[in-house]
């Protein structure tokens, strides 16, 4: 197992690179963890076209601190799910404000405690503000985990230990930035690209075409 989880991590490598990359436009930690919340049950590319102007309108932690609840939902409402979004966002920069001092926190426990945040938006910011060694267990990463035998299970926080058993520290960040872009270009869930695949030869799926 430890031999073939290195031989699809350096063809991850030799394919992606070892850069890190976010998807979600930001220029601060605290628009990062909006960013992510609004990014639940929503595209990326969606996301970056609604803070776009969002970031413009709210510029500050204050200011979504204090938005209007209606007019906040209707702001971010091409995101789906506005109405607990909305109520969550205003929440969360609240606290922000009064408990952390307008910073984002770094501790797991900490960033869990927000309001609307849990594990996987805490571990993105982790990894991608502060590089604490973090897996984010999203749709891709779930879906082809499991697909590549690192995983049997469904729940998140499962998945997350099984990976953090059988995946280098120095992959755990890197392993969702490289699948995001594996599982959007050739591993999707309804038609996988396996005569496409550079893993094919190595995965024992049983979505295997």
């Amino acid at each position: 197992m430890e031999k073939r989880t290195k031989e699809i991590l350096k063809r991850l490598d030799t394919a992606y690179g070892k850069e890190y990359v976010c998807y979600l436009n930001h220029n601060t930690p605290w628009q990062l963890l909006i960013a992510v919340m609004l990014s639940a049950q929503c595209t990326d590319a969606r996301v970056n076209i609604v803070t776009k102007d969002l970031f413009v309108k709210y510029d500050t932690l204050e200011k979504f601190a204090e938005a209007d609840l209606k007019e906040l939902e209707q702001d971010i409402h091409s995101t789906g799910f506005y109405h607990n979004k909305a109520k969550n966002i205003i929440a969360c920069t609240k606290t922000l404000l009064k408990k952390h001092n307008g910073e984002v926190p770094r501790s797991l426990e900490d960033l869990t405690a927000l309001a609307g945040v849990g594990r996987k938006t805490a571990n993105v910011i982790r990894g991608n503000i502060y590089h604490d060694p973090s897996i984010v267990v999203d749709t891709h990463v779930k879906r082809i985990s499991k697909r590549l035998g690192f995983t049997e299970n469904e729940d998140p926080v499962k998945v997350e230990q099984d990976l953090m058993k059988v995946l280098p520290k120095d992959h755990w960040i890197l392993y969702n930035i490289q699948i995001i872009t594996f599982g959007r270009n050739i591993c999707s869930a309804r038609n996988p690209k396996c005569a496409e695949c550079f893993l094919s030869d190595i995965c024992t799926s049983k979505d295997k075409k």
